[in-house]
Order: structure tokens, then sequence, then C-alpha cells
């Protein structure tokens, strides 16, 4: 049987876990590859991430050693979208063999400024763990738990300073690949945001709306697998 690699790469605050309950939905033709990012789960004992650049190389050394062997495609939501986006930018620079396909999730398009978004890692302790409850993805009970507080704020606080230093003056260098984008209905993203994910590949660019907010991604696990496994197995069995 033909089969294809799967990267799946976090949101911010997230760990390789998130994608487990794919595992049961995805075709047996597909080898999901969850990537564990710094400073959680089993690499909990790691520093942060200082910066972009950091964190990209550090998946690009992770994944560089298999994507020779078997065709990938990428898969990143939210932070994970932003780092899957220059990730494959990185192994293009490099002359890599790059991805058959790029999933693009909960992510306007980069490269757009807007005056009125928020800067959750700014805030307050107080300010950013209420902005955090309302985002959705984490219980408010678990501000209830100190110990738990001190380990994960400082992550979570950094992953939002990744996620929110995005380049808006980059230049535009678009993808050979297709892509597909997942975007929640109720998010926070201009119309703008959305559809200029289509200026970003030379090739086909889907854009697919589910109900909800940010964290979609949760409750829509099967369509969002369903979507998954037809665009890979096109390339499959090509």
């Amino acid at each position: 049987m033909k089969k294809i690699k799967l990267f799946c790469i976090p949101y911010a605050g997230g760990s390789a876990t998130i994608y487990n309950k794919w595992k049961g939905h995805l075709s047996p033709s597909i080898e999901l590859n969850a990537i564990e990012l710094a400073s959680r789960g089993s690499r909990m004992q790691e520093g942060l991430y200082q910066n972009i650049s950091e964190a990209v190389e550090d998946i690009f050394k992770f994944i560089s050693k298999d994507i020779h062997q078997t065709p990938y495609a990428i898969f990143g939501h939210s932070m994970g979208a932003m780092l899957s986006y220059k990730l494959v930018q990185r192994i293009r620079d490099a002359g890599y063999i790059e991805p058959v396909h790029i999933f693009l999730s909960g992510r306007g398009a980069p490269g757009i400024k807007r005056d009125d978004k928020k800067k959750y890692h700014l805030m307050n302790e107080e300010e950013f763990k209420e902005a955090i409850v309302k985002l959705g993805g984490t219980p408010p009970e678990f501000f209830e738990h100190p110990e738990l507080m001190n380990l994960f704020l400082p992550l979570l606080k950094n992953d939002f300073k990744l996620s929110e230093s995005d380049d808006v003056h980059a230049d535009l260098k678009p993808f050979d690949q297709n892509l597909t984008v997942f975007l929640g209905k109720d998010e926070d993203l201009t119309p703008e945001q959305c559809d200029s994910w289509k200026k970003h590949t030379n090739k086909l660019c889907n854009i697919h709306y589910f109900n909800g907010g940010h964290f979609f991604l949760h409750d829509e696990t099967k369509q969002i697998t369903k979507i998954i496994n037809n665009v890979l197995l096109d390339r499959v069995y090509e």
C-alpha cells in the first residue's frame, strides 16, 4: 500500500496529543506525524523558543530526515499554520523535496496589517487569562490550579508572542502546491485575511468554513479529516 506522511503542527500552548483522535479517522494510507514543539509534552524540559526562526529551524531538523523517503503533506492550526507556512519556505530554500499539499487552519493569510488586532502577549496576567478563556480551548477551571498555571502560562504567553510576530512587510513568494484552508465562521478574521490565502499559491486554494470560532478544530474532526483523506488519497494514487 502506498503511503503519505502528514506532519501536524499544534496551536499556541498545544502539544502533539491534540491530534491523537485523528488516528481513528485518517485513511490507513496516511501516516500521522504530530510534531512535538519544545517546552511541552515529551519535550517539557526544553527551553522556550526565542523567536519564530528558532521554532521553524527546530521543526525543519525534526522532519528533514523523513521527507526524502515518502511523499508528505503539512498541516498546522493557528500558530501551527504560521509555522507551517514558514516551514515550507525553509524547505524550499534548502532545496529539499517539498510537500505535495499544504493545509492551513485557523489563521488569516500573512502580510495583512490590522491595527485593531489584539496583542495577547502584551496583556497583564489577569487580562491574558480572561482573553484566553473567551478565545476557547482552555477550560476556565484550569486557572484554579496554581501549579498548572505556573507551568502553562509562560509557555502560552511565549507562544502568543511568536504567533503575533508576523511580518506584514514580508515579500510574497507563492508556493507551487495546492493549499487547503480551514477557517471558523466566527473567527476574528476579516474577509481580506481569509481570501488572501489565494495569493500565496501559484495553483489552487480551497477554503472551507466551519461553524464555530477559533477552536472549531476540535468539533469538526470528522469533516476535517474527511477532506484531508480526499485530498491526499488523490495524490497517493496518482
